[in-house]
C-alpha cells in the first residue's frame, strides 16, 4: 500500500491504490477482472461474466428497500497506457508510481488510470458500504471501452433487470452528462518502397506537447506532433528533396500525439539548407500553439545512414497524406454552447510490414456529420493510394432532459453538495450511447470526480472531488430507494 490508501474516504482510496498495481491494457483485462470477482466474493455478492468478459456482480437491497427499482451502476475495466519516451516503464508488469502534486493525484511519467479506475474503485467500496439505504444494485464492469467500447458492444443485455443506470466515467466535477457523442476510426495503408541510402541521415524529433483526450481535450488547439513533424518536414521539402527512412508518432486512438519522430536522407550539401527550413517553420509553429503548448521542442540529430531509405515517390505520397488528412475540431454543437459536435484526430502512424499505417478517429453527436468527415478520410486516403479500412461507428446518446433519473440527481447535488450541478453532454463516447441501444428505454446519466488532462502522463485527479463525487453517488442510491 502506498500514500494513496490514506486519502479520504480511505474505502475508495484503498481500492484505487490496488488498483495501481495491477495491470489492465484494453483487451487484457483478466487480472483487474479477477480482482473485482475476488472483492465480490469477499462480500458474499453474487455474479456473472458474461462471453466478452464484462462482469456484473448484484447487491441486494438494503431491508426496507427491497421494492425499489434495480439500479445499474457502471465503469470500465481498461485504461490508456501513455508513458513519455524517457521513462522505463513496463505496463505489462509494472505498478504505476502515484505522485502528490498539491491538490491533486498524479503518475510518475505514465498515465495513472483514474479513466475510469476511479469509477472501479467507487463501486468496490459499495460492495461492502452498509452505512446508507439503497435499492437492488447491478455492478457491471465492461471491459475494452478505450480501444472501441466493444464490452459494451457485446454485452449480454439479458444479465440486467435495471432500466436505470449511473455511468461513473465522467470526468468534471459538479457536471452531469446527459449525452455523448458517437464515434469511429479508419486506418489508412500506405505501400512503402524502399531503395539505397545514401547522403546524411538527421533524426528529426518533435515532443513536448501536452497532447491529452482526443474528445475532452480537442477544443483546446493543442498541437498535434504527427501533424506538425509532417508540416514541418513538407515545408522543408519544398526546397530540397530528402528522402524519408521513418516517420512514427502517436501510440492510441483517443490520445492526441504528443510526439512523434521522423529520420530522413539528405545530400551532404543541403543539410544546412534543411536544418534553416526546419528551424523557419518551427518558429511559426511555435508563434501559432504557444500558448497551447509552451514545452514544443523540435529536435535534429545527425545519425547513421539507414541502409536503405524510402524512394522519393513514397517520401512525397507519405507527406502529402499526412498534410492533407485532417485534424481537430470540424464544427460546434447549434444546440448546446461550447460543444463541440463533430472533430477528428489524426492518431497515429507508423511503418509495419513494408507498410505506413495512419489511423485517424473521428467523432460527432450527429451521425450523418460523423459518415460525412469519414467519407472524407476515406476521399484524402484514395487519393494516396492507400488502403482504407474502417471501423463500425458506434452511436452517440441523445440527450432528454425530461429524465427522471436526472432530476433525481439535480436535487440530491443540490442537497448533498449545496449547488446546482452544470447539465451538460460530453464530445467523448461513453458506453452510455451503446447501452441504450442494448437496453431500449434506459433512463441515464453520467458524472465522477475531476479527472484532468486523461490519456496523456499529465493526468491527474482532484484528491477532494473523490469525496464528493462518493457522497453524490451513495446519496442518489438512497434517494432512488
Amino acid at each position: 500500500m502506498t500514500f494513496v490508501a490514506e486519502l479520504e474516504p480511505t474505502a475508495v482510496w484503498q481500492h484505487f491504490d490496488t488498483i495501481l498495481t495491477i495491470p489492465r491494457a484494453s483487451k487484457d483485462e483478466e487480472r483487474m477482472r479477477s480482482h473485482v470477482l475476488a472483492v465480490a466474493d469477499s462480500h458474499g455478492l453474487p455474479h456473472q461474466v458474461d462471453a466478452a468478459g464484462n462482469v456484473v456482480v448484484r447487491k441486494p437491497a438494503t431491508p426496507g428497500s427491497e421494492g425499489a427499482a434495480v439500479t445499474i451502476l457502471q465503469s470500465h475495466l481498461d485504461m490508456v497506457q501513455e508513458k513519455n519516451s524517457d521513462v522505463v516503464f513496463d505496463f505489462a508488469t509494472d505498478a504505476i508510481i502515484p505522485q502528490l502534486d498539491g491538490q491533486y493525484l498524479t503518475a510518475t511519467g505514465t498515465t495513472l488510470g483514474s479513466d475510469n479506475g476511479m469509477g472501479v474503485a467507487t463501486m468496490l467500496a459499495l460492495m461492502g458500504d452498509t452505512g446508507f439505504a439503497h435499492g437492488p444494485l447491478e455492478l457491471l464492469f465492461t471491459i475494452d471501452e478505450e480501444t472501441g467500447l466493444t464490452g459494451a458492444a457485446e454485452l449480454d443485455a439479458s444479465l440486467l433487470r435495471g432500466r436505470q443506470l449511473l455511468n461513473l466515467d465522467s470526468e468534471e466535477d459538479g457536471i452531469v452528462y446527459v449525452g455523448c457523442a458517437g464515434g469511429g476510426d479508419t486506418q489508412l495503408t500506405v505501400p512503402v518502397t524502399s531503395a539505397a541510402a545514401d547522403g546524411t541521415a538527421l533524426s528529426v524529433s518533435l515532443r513536448g506537447l501536452k497532447g491529452g483526450h482526443s474528445g475532452c481535450d480537442i477544443h483546446l488547439q493543442r498541437g498535434n506532433a504527427v501533424q506538425l513533424l509532417a508540416r514541418a518536414l513538407w515545408a522543408a521539402y519544398g526546397g530540397v528533396r530528402f528522402r524519408l527512412a521513418r516517420i512514427e508518432g502517436g501510440s492510441a486512438h483517443n490520445a492526441i500525439p504528443r510526439e512523434a519522430f521522423a529520420t530522413l536522407l539528405v545530400s551532404t550539401g543541403e543539410r544546412s539548407a534543411v536544418m534553416a527550413a526546419l528551424e523557419r517553420e518551427l518558429e511559426a509553429i511555435q508563434r501559432e500553439y504557444g500558448p497551447a503548448d509552451p514545452g514544443m521542442q523540435l529536435m535534429v540529430d545527425d545519425v547513421t545512414p539507414p541502409s536503405v531509405a524510402w524512394d522519393a515517390a513514397t517520401t512525397e505520397r507519405v507527406l502529402t497524406l499526412l498534410n492533407a488528412l485532417p485534424h481537430g475540431v470540424e464544427a460546434m454543437s447549434y444546440d448546446i454552447p461550447d460543444l463541440v459536435e463533430t472533430s477528428v484526430n489524426l492518431a497515429t502512424v507508423a511503418e509495419e510490414d513494408g507498410t505506413l499505417r495512419v489511423g485517424l478517429s473521428s467523432r460527432s453527436s450527429i451521425d450523418s456529420a460523423l459518415e460525412a468527415l469519414r467519407r472524407r478520410v476515406r476521399a484524402v486516403g484514395l487519393l494516396a493510394g492507400a488502403e482504407v479500412e474502417e471501423d463500425a461507428a458506434y452511436p452517440g446518446w441523445k440527450p432528454d432532459l425530461e429524465s427522471r433519473l436526472l432530476e433525481v440527481v439535480k436535487a440530491v447535488h443540490k442537497r448533498e453538495l449545496g449547488a446546482d450541478p452544470e447539465i451538460k453532454a460530453i464530445h467523448a463516447g461513453l458506453e452510455c450511447g451503446i447501452l441504450g441501444k442494448k437496453i431500449p428505454g434506459i433512463d441515464m446519466i453520467s458524472f465522477g470526480p475531476q479527472i484532468e488532462f486523461p490519456h496523456s502522463p499529465d493526468e491527474r485527479v482532484h484528491i477532494a472531488s473523490v469525496a464528493r463525487f462518493y457522497t453524490l453517488v451513495a446519496a442518489t442510491l438512497s434517494e432512488l430507494a
